[in-house]
């Protein structure tokens, strides 16, 4: 690669992550101090909405550079194939991370401190995770920091090494180092199924994702 393309390309890296950063701290900065003053319908459509930000910068700098965005695992290719590795890659990683924990009694390892009584609020919960959460951060770490990452080193392991340790320090705010490693450690799974299973897109790792986190919630209200 020529020096030229790879100053470019460690510029785009660096200007999403201040872009990243910012629009995390925004967001947190509004659920923090705007948003339970609002009513509960504008609530809901508020923390899907405005969560959509994080990934502005990253998406624009796709946009300017008219990128492709198969470039970034996104397939028109056998769309339901993608859903179902997705759901599949769900299931075990909650199997795994979540149910097991509960049944050996450490429930507080997965305890994101939701209860919940009606249905609603369940169905809400994975629109949420899948259209909001899971998406931006799918997009944003899994799509364009993996690519550019890739593309720099020359390197799958590169890229997912680095874009799991991204992934990892954008939950800085949790303030819990345990948390960040783990979290860094998952999302090198969503990215390795992403690399190594068959028609797993940036599709099926938003649905992986996004289910994946609704589904800590189910199954703590389950056991508790």
């Amino acid at each position: 690669m020529k020096m030229k393309e790879r100053k470019k390309i460690i510029i785009q890296i660096v200007v999403a992550i201040i872009g990243v950063v910012a629009g995390l701290l925004g967001v947190n900065a509004f659920y923090q101090y705007v948003l339970m003053s609002l009513p509960l319908v504008v609530r809901m459509v508020l923390m899907i909405v405005t969560y959509l930000p994080i990934a502005l910068v990253p998406f624009c700098i796709v946009i300017f550079n008219k990128e492709k965005w198969s470039d970034y695992g996104f397939s028109k290719e056998k769309i339901g194939y993608q859903l179902l590795i997705g759901l599949a890659i769900a299931l075990c990683m909650s199997f795994v991370f979540t149910v097991i924990p509960h049944l050996i009694g450490k429930s507080d390892w997965v305890n994101n401190q939701h209860i919940y009584n009606y249905a609603w609020q369940y169905i809400y919960d994975f629109i949420q995770c899948i259209g909001a959460v899971a998406l931006v951060e799918e997009f944003v770490f899994r799509g364009f920091f993996y690519k550019k990452l890739e593309t720099l080193f020359g390197s799958a392991v590169g890229a997912i090494i680095g874009s799991s340790i991204l992934f990892g320090l954008f939950h800085f705010l949790g303030g819990n180092i345990g948390q960040i490693i783990l979290t860094g450690f998952i999302g090198a799974i969503f990215c390795i199924c992403r690399v190594k299973i068959k028609n797993c897109t940036l599709l099926s790792v938003i649905i992986a994702h996004g289910v994946y986190d609704a589904l800590i919630t189910v199954w703590l209200n389950v056991f508790t």
